[in-house]
């Protein structure tokens, strides 16, 4: 049966249902293929070719959670796998090409010259030395200090260091020593453990700070006296008695007496002994027990050094030759200023800031030496460490007036280290005069240095941009370039080219003034003369006493590198310390500045607690 396809091809019907599938799919393929040719509207499309055959393609992609346009997905899924192929293409690079390991920027010179200045503490050390003391030519000595002297109460006075180049143990110098290494721990150590020395530093405050515990009864709430020295030196009047400074023997080899010299009224030496051991609780306040130690005899000797008035070194006595202290009223404002850091107790702060006790120690009056820091005077360090608190916690009324004092002195101070001004002379070199070109210059240098860069970071800490000198505003730069450039004359950038710091460059003194480095150790025990010729020998030391800083040139800029001539080249604690606290000032990134909040872990809030906010207003 056929009819007539609308289209205009014939179609054959199949009357019965019973034709095979087959049939069915062959009678399709007689189609006219004249009728397909016609072109044919959307709707004829559909019925004829279904919704899967359209042309035209869909513009969206059903994703069953989400559609998205395809153009949008057929991006995203090839950037992923241009993405893909990137990375796996930049991954065999990685892998296939040899690689370079790029090191870390090296060490500044501040930071070099910072590991070798505290290796001279290692080798001052007396005692039975710990294994790690990483100083091959010393060896365990003084081990009968105190118990050969029957006369002193303290019998185990084992420990502590060598001053210089002798073997005698002042407590002067010491303590201001281990109190100028806590403070600049406290100040910069994040510096310390980025230069892998806070551990270090920390081992030797302790090692002084045990021995200074050692010299009175640290566990009395009360005292009468303190064992303030240890050997003697005093070779006036032709005495050939066997001393430290007669003898010229290695520290292990000594066999002569070593007298004990105890004070009965020595306010300046137990203030600063206090204030040593006050900076060091703070150093050590996560070890509790010994932190709380070292404040309880800070009190106890602070209490001493105001009850029992005097001066150490008074009536000619063996220290007066050596360390004579000129007054106690700068001790008593800096010992005061630390102790009440370590406690927080305010009548600590009442007595630093009290007039009359700031007038006693010369803050109102100038000076050929107002502002220099050293073993004997430690005004100009008590007024930056106040100046510290009124920065940054400002404490009022009645503290303000003197704090205020305090900061506008420091001020002061901090013109008078600038080139522009003349209160220092200045060698040719460029080293300021600190001490008017009397010798052994270099202590005090390192101190400024220190409380220049010190007190550079306490401005840009209090977001301050600089200070007035009169009516010229300097920036922060210049305290911190003034100290740079102090420090870089003593790491050799001087007339002479040469380092002042022993084992720092190519070019450093070679005779430093100093037993053990001078006498080699041989199995040989030379007795008090017998190391006469090595002191005097013009060779070299057999020893290197590395991270010495020496006594240094004079006003000339000239250096005599002489092994007998001490005002040259004897290194001491009190210029290490200061040399060690202006080094980790200036290394590493300045952008690391101070730790603000450390020194004030003892501190109380300075005003009442504001009242809490009032509960939400409910409807």
């Amino acid at each position: 049966m056929y009819g007539r396809d609308p289209w205009g091809g014939p179609l054959e019907i199949n009357a019965t249902d019973s034709a095979t599938d087959d049939d069915r799919s062959r009678n399709l393929q007689d189609l006219d293929r004249a009728a397909l040719s016609r072109p044919l509207d959307e709707t004829q499309q559909s019925w004829l070719l279904g919704p899967g055959e359209q042309k035209k393609k869909k513009k969206y992609v059903d994703l069953g959670c989400i559609i998205v346009s395809r153009k949008i997905f057929v991006w995203t899924v090839g950037t992923l796998l241009v993405s893909a192929l990137l990375a796996g293409l930049i991954t065999l690079i990685v892998k296939t090409v040899p690689r370079h390991h790029h090191r870390h920027s090296p060490p500044d010179n501040y930071t070099l010259a910072l590991h070798k200045a505290l290796m001279f503490f290692n080798a001052q050390r007396s005692g039975k030395l710990p294994k790690h003391n990483n100083v091959s030519w010393r060896g365990n000595s003084g081990l009968q200090d105190g118990k050969s002297d029957p006369s002193v109460l303290m019998k185990d006075l084992v420990g502590g260091y060598y001053d210089a180049g002798d073997a005698i143990k002042f407590n002067f110098p010491a303590s201001f020593s281990m109190t100028m290494l806590s403070w600049s721990v406290i100040e910069y150590s994040a510096k310390y453990e980025a230069a892998g020395e806070l551990n270090h530093v920390k081992e030797i405050i302790k090692w002084g700070t045990d021995y200074l515990l050692k010299t009175f009864n640290n566990t009395a709430d009360t005292i009468d006296r303190i064992a303030a020295q240890v050997g003697i030196g005093d070779t006036s009047g032709g005495s050939s008695a066997p001393n430290d400074h007669y003898c010229w023997m290695r520290p292990e080899d000594i066999d002569y007496p070593r007298p004990v010299y105890e004070c009965h009224s020595c306010s300046d030496l137990a203030a600063e002994m206090a204030a040593a051991l006050a900076s060091a609780s703070i150093v050590f306040k996560d070890n509790k027990a010994y932190s709380q130690k070292l404040v309880h005899g800070a009190r106890t000797l602070f209490k001493f050094a105001r009850d029992q008035r005097g001066r150490y070194s008074a009536g000619g006595s063996d220290p007066a030759l050596f360390y004579n202290s000129s007054s106690y009223w700068d001790e008593f404002v800096w010992g005061g200023a630390w102790l009440y850091y370590a406690t927080g107790n305010s009548s600590y702060l009442q007595l630093a800031t009290h007039p009359k006790l700031a007038k006693h120690a010369g803050a109102f009056w100038g000076g050929p030496d107002y502002g220099v820091l050293s073993w004997d005077n430690k005004l100009a360090g008590a007024q930056v460490l106040l100046s510290r608190l009124r920065l940054f916690l400002s404490p009022g009324y009645p503290y303000e007036e003197i704090l205020s004092t305090f900061h506008n002195q420091t001020s002061i101070i901090m013109c008078s280290f600038l080139p522009v001004f003349t209160s220092f002379n200045r060698t040719k070199g460029g080293l300021i005069q600190l001490n008017h070109g009397r010798p052994q210059p270099l202590q005090y240098v390192v101190n400024a240095a220190f409380l220049a860069a010190l007190y550079s970071d306490y401005l840009d800490a209090a977001d301050t941009p600089g200070w007035y000198c009169g009516p010229n505003f300097y920036s922060t730069d210049v305290l911190r370039e003034f100290a740079k450039t102090q420090i870089d004359y003593i790491l050799g950038k001087n007339p002479r080219k040469m380092s002042y710091v022993v084992g720092f460059g190519n070019h450093y003194p070679k005779h430093v003034h100093h037993r053990g480095a001078s006498i080699p150790k041989n199995k040989i025990k030379y007795n008090c003369k017998g190391g006469w010729k090595w002191r005097d020998t013009s060779k070299p030391n057999p020893n290197t006493l590395v991270g010495a800083m020496v006594a240094g040139p004079d006003k000339h800029d000239g250096f005599r590198d002489v092994r007998t001539n001490y005002n040259y080249t004897e290194p001491t604690l009190a210029g290490n310390a200061g040399l060690v606290a202006a080094l980790v000032a200036l290394s590493g990134d300045k952008a690391t500045g101070i730790d603000k909040n450390t020194i004030f872990s003892a501190v109380p809030p300075m005003f009442p607690t504001p009242p809490p906010p009032p509960a939400p207003w409910k409807p």
